[in-house]
């Protein structure tokens, strides 16, 4: 277990593509661990291998209802359309309006190598179309419609 330094905008790490995992040994094992542990200690719901410097579709997501370790996901089916307010572990200190799916079917690999495939709602919906765009070398500010400063939201939470 160890945390990464997660990589800020401006990298071009966060820009590229990432390449496919070809097989889950004991570096991909360790990589999971260190990518939750990161992502927790930076109070985060969700991390992309890429915003800690490695170019592999790999994800972490923990919205409250335990941890996902995602491995090559693959969204196979997306309905409905939310618009709502995300933030970076990558960027912070802002905010930003983005339109998501409301609901999206992905498959992916777990840490056993066993073919998962869910359906995912809502904020979890969110969160896993959020980490697969770093896959692809998308910044949630790229989609986003409204970005904020935290002064801005303070500003309009005391009005």
């Amino acid at each position: 277990m160890a945390y990464r330094q997660i990589r800020k905008d401006g990298d071009e790490v966060l820009r590229k593509i990432s390449r496919p995992v070809d097989s889950i040994d004991k570096k991909i094992l360790a990589l999971l661990e260190d990518m939750a542990d990161t992502m927790y200690r930076a109070d985060g719901v969700g991390l992309a291998a890429p915003q800690i410097g490695i170019l592999k579709r790999i994800v972490v997501i923990d919205v409250g209802d335990g941890l996902y370790e995602m491995i090559n996901p693959i969204i196979l089916e997306q309905s409905g359309e939310q618009d709502g307010m995300e933030g970076c572990l990558s960027i912070p200190g802002v905010l930003g309006k983005v339109k998501r799916p409301m609901k999206v079917t992905l498959r992916y690999t777990d840490r056993n190598g066993e073919s998962i495939t869910i359906e995912a709602k809502e904020f979890f919906a969110r969160a896993i179309c959020h980490e697969l765009d770093h896959l692809d070398g998308i910044l949630y500010k790229d989609k986003a419609h409204k970005m904020y400063t935290e002064k801005e939201l303070e500003e309009m939470q005391k009005d």
